[in-house]
């Protein structure tokens, strides 16, 4: 069997500068010091109080760092983007670590492992499949999957265990929703469970007009028949799966990064779907639930709700456009009829009367004409996903200052007098190197 870590090495304060100088901010530092916001020349820039890298994706990176610097000399390969932020994984690729999948990908596959090899797998986890392949190979398994997805994992295979079927509410196509389905089978990648004797089932269900449809087969009142329902949820069931047997003994799951407002209401949704039909004794052997949204999500979203209640006259959102715990965040402004642009990083900021951005829904950058208001006392409100590096949001501030006009001579001297960490020498070319590219890519 192949070598399985799942700690640190023991090796923070050899990475601890490069991550401090990569992925940290002073500007983040002095705005924590402020209160979460500062005011210059009639605008007012306020910063959600729980924003940015969360434990989980914080604990990812510290340990792929420290995984470069445990095996200098040896092939260091990740399954799929360590997290949805593209300044992080470009950074990994720029380590010379080598992505299986996705736009990071050089063309190496899974068929170039070899036994000397190390296989990172990312935060959202892997599939049993891709594990068990990994393993096959012999290759040094690091695996920095978030304890909150391993949670989800441990309660769809006690669904499975006791033959319910996982009702998993998640993008089907999402890294954490694979592995957390594959293990709703009942299988298991023998490091974060024991494969089940028997298979288990599931549906994955994106939203709750979906859930709705689930409801509405189970009550006998859906328009589609037995076929017309296994087309419709084509990609987001497990093998075999019969809607009229495999909807009878229920468990709710979720993908840890959802909106947790719409996971809760999917949970009532169903619960109540079961009591109209069987009422409430024979739910409670028939139905189960248990909380497993993630804590990060859930704070970043509070701390969301929270800000609007001013209503902003702008909210701008930092994220990956791939990262679903940040797309929630922009839906939420949206929701509270506050003008909100989900973008990548500050260069999105063209001018004043052009961002780019990407809307709810879609699946690439549009640019928004005339988005800055033209208001004497302006209030813009900040917040960034749970992949969002500290560093990307202290360059919003800085470019929302300049496109301002605001003279901030203050704080940068305030800045300059916060320390500094130590870098070794190669750590400063590569970083004053990813500067330069940064700098011609830009202008």
């Amino acid at each position: 069997m192949a070598d399985y870590h799942r700690k640190y090495f023991g090796l923070k304060k050899e990475v601890a500068p490069v991550l401090e100088a990569t992925y940290a901010s002073k500007i983040v530092d002095l705005l924590r010091l402020k209160g979460f916001q500062v005011t210059r020349d009639g605008m007012t820039i306020k910063l959600a109080k729980e924003f940015g890298f969360c434990v989980g994706v914080e604990r990812a990176v510290q340990m792929a760092y420290e995984t470069r610097r445990k095996f200098p000399g040896k092939r260091l390969f990740i399954t799929a983007e360590i997290i949805h932020n593209a300044y992080v994984n470009k950074q990994l690729v720029e380590m010379g670590v080598i992505f299986l999948n996705g736009q990071y990908a050089n063309g190496m596959t899974w068929n170039d492992i070899g036994a000397d090899d190390v296989v990172i797998l990312p935060a959202f986890g892997a599939a049993v499949k891709e594990v068990e392949m990994v393993k096959q190979k012999g290759a040094f398994i690091v695996d920095t999957t978030c304890g909150a997805v391993v949670n989800v994992w441990n309660n769809v295979q006690k669904y499975a265990k006791d033959a319910f079927t996982s009702v998993i509410h998640g993008k089907y196509s999402h890294e954490e929703t694979l592995a957390t389905a594959s293990r709703a089978t009942g299988d298991a990648d023998g490091f974060t469970g024991q494969r089940l004797a028997q298979r288990g089932k599931y549906i994955i269900v994106r939203d709750l007009d979906e859930a709705q449809l689930v409801c509405d087969y189970i009550l006998g009142k859906s328009k589609l028949d037995r076929e017309g329902f296994l087309k419709r949820f084509a990609p987001a069931v497990s093998e075999g799966f019969d809607p009229d047997t495999d909807l009878e003994l229920i468990g709710v799951a979720n993908q840890t990064t959802m909106l947790s407002s719409e996971t809760l209401a999917i949970q009532a949704l169903l619960k109540n779907t079961f009591i109209h039909k069987y009422g409430l004794a024979e739910t409670a052997q028939r139905f189960r639930s248990i909380d497993t949204i993630c804590s990060a999500t859930q704070d970043r979203q509070d701390a969301v709700k929270d800000m609007l209640v001013a209503q902003p006259d702008v909210t701008i959102v930092i994220g990956g456009y791939n990262s679903s715990n940040t797309t929630h965040l922009a839906e939420m402004g949206i929701e509270k009829g506050v003008p909100t642009y989900h973008i990548d990083d500050a260069a999105c900021m063209v001018s004043k009367t052009q961002i780019r951005h990407q809307p709810i829904g879609k699946h690439e950058e549009v640019v928004a004409e005339n988005w800055w208001p033209n208001k004497k006392n302006l209030v813009v409100a900040v917040t960034a996903g749970a992949s969002t590096p500290n560093n990307k949001i202290g360059d919003i501030f800085m470019r929302l200052f300049e496109l301002h006009g605001s003279n901030v001579d203050d704080l940068i001297e305030e800045l300059n007098a916060l320390p500094t960490p130590e870098l070794t020498p190669e750590e400063k070319a590569r970083m004053e190197r990813q500067r330069l590219e940064h700098e011609q890519h830009h202008h």
